[in-house]
């Protein structure tokens, strides 16, 4: 079996590191500096769960240079999806396997819109890590985990040869009864804590304890809730609460990728998370006060952080 990660950011680094250390053939499509020290020194993977350095089958920027794949995982960000489908038609064969890993809630409908559905898979992923230095990859909180699922909530055989993938690996995974309540629930905690984070320039834990901050983080998640359910999506209604004890449950210092982007001046995901919402509600006359606050002081920073 030939695994594609497209996106070797902390989420393609450590997942694919970890597909790579236990002996399976990967190939990596990585950019830069970050390709050039692969190249030359290996994938170095920083973890709480041990560190070590693994070699892929290959790295390459360039996708003509890669051999039809089994499975592809990817790993970029939200608003980069389409363009990596349009990139990976080349190495597709008739049964290959794709699985968006990326936070927010509509990635999977982004693929399809670019690659046959029928390659598709729903999928997410729950780990804290990021890109350290070029060519290392620190995964620095949660248990590393991927839940995947097929888009109609059918039980296939493919299924269960991408969990052998990902078993071999060691890494925890899990086959969805509902890959869109899935996908929604993480997206609910991601898009809570992200925007109100970059704007508050406080981590998870500080907002959680701040009472007023607090009320912000319920209210942005019951929106989303309100979102979700007039879109169809299955969410049951204890879930703002649950989002609520998971958020509560963080490591105190904990921050979330798109709050780093945002306040280090990077293109980030505001757009796919609470923009995503904010339009969502407009379009099925939801409404969406705070994160229609929050999208809009935040988003002039995005505006700047893309020229």
């Amino acid at each position: 079996m030939h695994t594609v990660i497209i996106g070797i950011g902390g989420v393609g680094g450590y997942f694919g590191g970890k597909i790579i250390d236990s002996g399976q053939k990967v190939t990596l499509v990585a950019r830069g500096k970050h390709l050039e020290a692969i190249r030359k020194d290996g994938l170095q993977v920083k973890s709480i769960a041990g560190d070590f350095i693994t070699h892929p089958f290959m790295v390459t920027d360039s996708i003509d240079k890669v051999e039809k794949a089994d499975l592809i995982l990817i790993c970029t960000k939200s608003w980069q999806v389409k363009e990596a489908g349009a990139l990976i038609k080349p190495i597709l064969k008739e049964d290959t396997v794709v699985i968006p890993l990326q936070n927010g809630a509509d990635n999977a409908e982004k693929l399809v819109s670019v690659v046959d559905k029928e390659h598709v898979l729903g999928g997410l992923c729950r780990i804290y890590s990021k890109i350290e230095s070029p060519g290392v990859i620190s995964h620095f909180g949660h248990t590393p985990e991927v839940v995947f699922g097929e888009l109609d909530r059918k039980k296939t055989d493919r299924l269960h040869k991408v969990k052998e993938i990902f078993d071999k690996a060691g890494f925890k995974n899990t086959i969805s009864e509902d890959i869109e309540v899935a996908i929604w629930t993480k997206f609910m905690f991601i898009a809570t804590v992200s925007g109100l984070g970059a704007l508050t320039r406080a981590s998870i834990g500080e907002m959680y304890e701040a009472s007023d901050v607090k009320k912000l983080l319920e209210q942005t998640a019951t929106e989303i809730y309100k979102v979700g359910i007039a879109k169809g999506v299955a969410l049951p209604s204890t879930i703002v609460d649950s989002i609520m004890n998971f958020i509560g449950k963080q490591p105190f210092d904990s921050t979330a990728s798109t709050q780093r982007d945002i306040l280090e001046g990077r293109p980030s995901e505001l757009e796919n998370f609470n923009g995503y919402i904010v339009n969502e509600g407009k379009r099925l006359g939801v409404s969406t006060p705070v994160n229609t606050f929050v999208y809009s002081c935040l988003a002039p920073m995005e505006i700047k952080a893309r020229k």
